[in-house]
């Protein structure tokens, strides 16, 4: 049986904004450096920084195997619009369209979207399926992460993610993105800021999809205080960060603390998502 031409459409992209089509390119190790100790960093960043006046740049080649790029394994993260691989952006697809199919009200949000890709593919799923009603909204400090508030947030206090500079991505860079694929119109919605400061009031009603990708136990936390009870019975509630402890912990404590036992089920190695109780 034929695939149809907006399903044909929606698995192109998931290959294209995971950049499964191609082979991985070497990464820069002028930016992608992070883990290497601090002699050899000061030593591959004065190497990168000459090689670069001369218009060349110092890389390292990876070997990525089929299971690494299917379920987002791929770190640093390399030259897709996306890091969270096919398996998680197939249940994106899922929840969307069972959301539009069974008439679950709501808009949807991703609370850190990176270079945006999870939100480009929910953009697309609306065109695909001629859905002009809902809209998405990308939240995102698009500077990175916060550096952690053990006082307020102990959950944090190990947490490096606001030394990765290659997760800054700028709203500018994540609306170009979008125009890439000539999916930027009136119906995404950015929200600039740390959480805790944009998302208590957001201009946000009711959600049919909450999908969180904050890394951080404060990121989950204050995205599920604020956003969860905004999501409509019979809508999806993802989060991409399980296997991350802070993540991980913040949803456990959100769930005990307001009784929340829907089944969790399992996306990938990372991903997990449960669809709110209808009342």
């Amino acid at each position: 049986m034929k695939s149809k031409p907006e399903q044909l459409y929606l698995n192109l992209l998931k290959k294209t904004l995971a950049f499964t089509l191609w082979p991985e390119p070497p990464i820069d190790l002028g930016k992608y450096n992070y883990s290497l100790n601090p002699i050899k960093r000061s030593v591959f960043s004065l190497i990168g920084f000459i090689l670069r006046r001369s218009r060349f740049t110092l890389c390292e080649k990876r070997a990525l195997t089929e299971t690494e790029r299917l379920e987002g394994k791929i770190w640093p993260p390399g030259y897709g619009d996306t890091m969270i691989g096919i398996k998680r952006l197939e249940n994106i697809q899922d929840c969307v369209e069972t959301v539009i199919r069974e008439k679950v009200e709501g808009d949807f949000i991703e609370t850190g979207v990176w270079r945006g890709g999870a939100c480009i593919f929910m953009r697309a799923i609306l065109a695909a399926h001629q859905v002009d009603n809902r809209k998405v909204f990308l939240a995102d400090s698009f500077e990175g992460l916060p550096e952690p508030d053990p006082d307020k947030w102990p959950g944090d206090a190990d947490d490096k993610h606001f030394a990765y500079d290659f997760l800054a991505v700028s709203q500018e860079e994540v609306e170009n993105n979008f125009r890439k694929y000539d999916l930027l119109d009136d119906q995404v919605v950015f929200i600039k800021g740390f959480f805790k400061d944009t998302l208590p009031n957001a201009p946000i009603g009711k959600l049919s999809i909450l999908r969180l990708d904050g890394d951080m136990y404060e990121s989950t936390m204050v995205a599920l205080e604020n956003l969860y009870p905004k999501l409509t019975p019979g809508g999806f509630c993802i989060i991409d960060d399980f296997s991350l402890d802070g993540a991980k912990a913040a949803v456990q404590d959100y769930r005990r603390t307001h009784g929340i036992d829907e089944k969790i089920e399992n996306i990938d190695w990372t991903g997990v998502y449960w669809r709110k109780a209808r009342l």
